[in-house]
């Protein structure tokens, strides 16, 4: 046990290092431990790995500040739901904001729901990571979306995964919190067919959580390219849950929508200029009177804008339904105070249909 969390503690420590090294520099830098790191990760693949009291502890994905594990419970029965579960891996700090680790542990303490990610426990281990245990979801909507499981992802199953999704921010934005990164890949099923729920709060921002920003003054820099709202791309640092119902519209869009592709495109490197010119030749370019809010926007009138006329929603999101498309239209709005809420979209005749011809 003791040789099996070395060798986590060694690849984690030779990441961190280089993690380390790229956020100093600014720029792309080549691992100085690249082969060390290479030879310690098929230890880590090595069925039987130990990290903390779960076996068989895998990695499964991994990000910027974290790593998941899948791992065995051996104190749970077979037949328990709760035996194979999810081993988020932090190391809190090596993380910059607005990613918290511990933030996060705190704020699914508090916004236990149905259709969130529910958090079994937390741990230290040695070299100051810190983990976070959920249940493990085989599936994330990002990936039956790529593989267009056309089988699966019937009209009525779609619906079913918006609702779970609208249920879960309904429940979070009742409690001040926003999630700040609402995408397909973080959206999780149990089976291909739901229930769906919201993970990845790492970069959520509550209200009464004092590790967050104050509320005028939120970070920009959270969101996923095509899914971040344009207010955060015109620099207001005062945006609200209504940010996640934008995300929301546009997860809803590729879901509807008959190519199942993200709704706007940021480019191959993730360009804010490229996103906010697919939002304008999309939606057609806004003014004041179709986005008030503009006036107030920190960054808005730096740059002049090619004007477009935009496209209808049946060019848009072809192959949906006409409520679906409805649905939407009320969320991927540019004025964030005309979206509908997640409370009220629950209750959108598009989500209110509980037999849906598939």
């Amino acid at each position: 046990m003791a040789e099996d969390w070395r060798h986590v503690h060694e690849y984690y420590q030779l990441v961190g290092n280089n993690v380390k090294r790229v956020l100093e520099s600014g720029t792309n830098v080549e691992p100085e431990d690249k082969h060390e790191i290479e030879n310690i990760i098929p230890d880590l693949l090595t069925p039987g790995v130990t990290i903390g009291r779960y076996t068989n502890a895998q990695l499964h994905n991994d990000g910027i500040f974290s790593e998941v594990f899948k791992a065995t419970d051996p104190s749970k029965s077979n037949n328990d739901g709760n035996k194979v579960v999810a081993l988020k891996m932090t190391t809190p700090d090596m993380m910059t904001a607005p990613h918290d680790s511990k933030r996060e542990a705190r704020i699914l303490q508090t916004a236990k729901s149905d259709h969130i990610i529910p958090l079994l426990e937390t741990f230290q281990q040695p070299g100051g990571h810190f983990i976070l245990v959920f249940p493990f979801m085989p599936f994330a909507l990002s990936t039956l979306l790529l593989h267009h499981h056309q089988s699966t992802l019937t009209n009525q199953t779609r619906r079913s995964i918006m609702r779970d999704i609208f249920t879960g921010l309904g429940h979070l934005h009742s409690l001040s919190i926003i999630h700040r990164d609402i995408k397909p890949s973080n959206i999780l099923l149990r089976t291909p067919t739901g229930p769906a729920y919201l993970s990845d709060l790492g970069t959520a921002w509550s209200a009464s959580d004092p590790s967050s920003e104050p509320p005028g003054q939120k970070t920009l820099e959270v969101g996923t390219t095509c899914y971040r709202a344009p207010e955060l791309l015109f620099g207001q640092q005062a945006y609200d849950s209504r940010l996640d119902l934008w995300a929301t519209g546009c997860v809803a869009a590729q879901l509807f929508c008959l190519n199942q592709q993200p709704l706007f495109d940021a480019g191959d490197l993730g360009s804010e200029l490229a996103l906010i010119k697919s939002m304008f030749e999309t939606l057609g370019t806004p003014n004041v009177q179709t986005w008030p809010e503009a006036a107030g926007l920190p960054d808005w009138g730096k740059m002049n804008f090619m004007v477009y006329s935009g496209k209808d929603w049946r060019e848009i999101l072809p192959g949906a339904q006409e409520e679906e498309r409805d649905l939407v239209g009320k969320l991927v709005v540019f004025e964030s105070g005309w979206r509908i809420t997640a409370r009220e979209a629950l209750k959108h005749e598009c989500l209110r249909v509980a037999e849906v011809n598939g």
